[in-house]
């Protein structure tokens, strides 16, 4: 299996579990990187939004398995601004200290920004020719 598309299944993967995840084991962690302001300036709770995301996850995950190559850079795009949409909620979660995944202390959470970017190039890389 050649590295892109071997990239590409790895990442569309991991958005299908993680999607799962925020739909049923890990719901409260995901909660926790929420951001207030998205609850306060919208219509939906807190666990909307998380319920929102895990569907988003599951379908983009699945788009990046089963689109056919024609539309593999667009659905790359869309991951990577859905990867860029959720780094606010990576930033609350450090700022405000909610310890979640294994991310109990200020250095872990500080890091974990960091994972962004890289799953930012990940999904534009892993769908382009």
């Amino acid at each position: 299996m050649p590295g892109r598309t071997l990239a590409r299944a790895a990442l569309g993967g991991a958005l299908v579990f993680a999607g799962i995840a925020h739909l049923t084991f890990a719901r409260r962690d995901f909660r926790a990187q929420v951001p207030e302001t998205v609850v306060e300036l919208s219509p939906f709770s807190t666990d909307q939004v998380v319920v929102g995301s895990g569907v988003a996850e599951i379908a983009l995950g699945s788009a990046l398995l089963l689109a056919p190559p024609s539309r593999r850079p667009l659905v790359g795009t869309v991951a990577a601004a859905f990867f860029a949409a959720v780094l606010p909620g990576n930033i609350s979660q450090w700022v405000h200290r909610r310890s979640a995944f294994g991310l109990d202390t200020d250095e872990r959470r500080f890091g974990r920004l960091f994972l962004q970017p890289v799953l930012v190039a990940w999904a534009l890389w892993a769908t382009r020719r």
